[in-house]
């Protein structure tokens, strides 16, 4: 893990002040915000910082959100131009309180941050959207190189730690942007009480919905209030999956301790 230092690191912690835009680096408590923003990348969050659900392992503020703000895909295009950014994340904070979910929103973004950066590749990290179709279809219509969506943990603990989200909704999610024919990439955490057995079923079911690039990490708790770490998993342990996922037929997969939905993610685009 690299210090949350450099030349390059307070670059991009000032381009992000100044433009006044949120990152997932910051809210999430990221352990690689060092690396990647040395590298000069951060995974960028649209529509706010505060989230509609509560989940038990996310440490994201929660509330009543503000309304989107009309000129944040803007500062948000302007910001990548001078980092001069190849490849980007987005993500967002889910928008329960919105008609589509923020899908218009993100729609937008999408077309924005490409007219401002002609020729870069974006990944697209997004909520259920209450699993509705027409408005996953709007993200799709916005053509992002890949759309992610993150199962974060095995059937039997979805309930205990996703406030509003379904296990099976997460996998239509998928199913659905696959159909489409675009690239679907997912990811879930080790470390919340899963069994053996449980972890090669999420693996499998996430093959059968068509997703083809995958991260696993480690759960880390990131305040009293959340979840408890029930176990630590030993690196030949996440390697071992990995191999797993790989002989299944996963294109691409990051499996660590320390990796994150995010983490390497050009390489993901690469590796298509």
């Amino acid at each position: 893990m690299q210090r949350a230092s450099g030349e390059n690191y307070s670059r991009v912690k000032r381009i992000v002040e100044l433009n006044r835009l949120h990152t997932i680096c910051t809210s999430g408590n990221c352990p690689n915000i060092g690396e990647c923003w040395n590298a000069g990348t951060a995974t960028f969050m649209i529509l706010g910082d505060i989230c509609t659900r509560a989940c038990k392992f996310c440490n994201t503020k929660t509330g009543k959100p503000l309304p989107p703000d009309p000129d944040e895909p803007h500062r948000l295009a302007e910001s990548i131009k001078k980092l001069g950014l190849r490849h980007c994340v987005i993500t967002s904070v889910d928008r329960d309180d919105l008609p589509d979910g923020g899908a218009s929103f993100w729609a937008g973004a999408i077309r924005t941050i490409r007219k401002e950066n002609p020729g870069i590749t974006i990944e697209s990290l997004i909520p259920d959207l209450d699993g509705k179709h027409e408005n996953i279809q709007k993200i799709i219509d916005a053509s992002p190189d890949v759309i992610s969506h993150n199962v974060e943990t095995v059937r039997r603990l979805t309930p205990l730690i996703r406030t509003k989200a379904k296990y099976d909704r997460s996998l239509d999610v998928i199913r659905y942007v696959t159909r489409k024919g675009r690239v679907s990439k997912s990811g879930f955490m080790l470390g919340l009480g899963e069994s053996e057995e449980e972890v090669i079923e999420t693996i499998n079911d996430l093959y059968e919905a068509g997703c083809r690039i995958l991260t696993i990490g480690q759960y880390l708790k990131p305040s009293g209030e959340h979840m408890d770490v029930i176990r630590y998993y030993p690196p030949p342990k996440f390697e071992e999956y990995r191999q797993t996922a790989l002989a299944k037929g996963f294109e691409f997969v990051e499996s660590s301790p320390l990796v994150r939905s995010s983490f390497h993610a050009e390489n993901h685009v690469k590796a298509r």
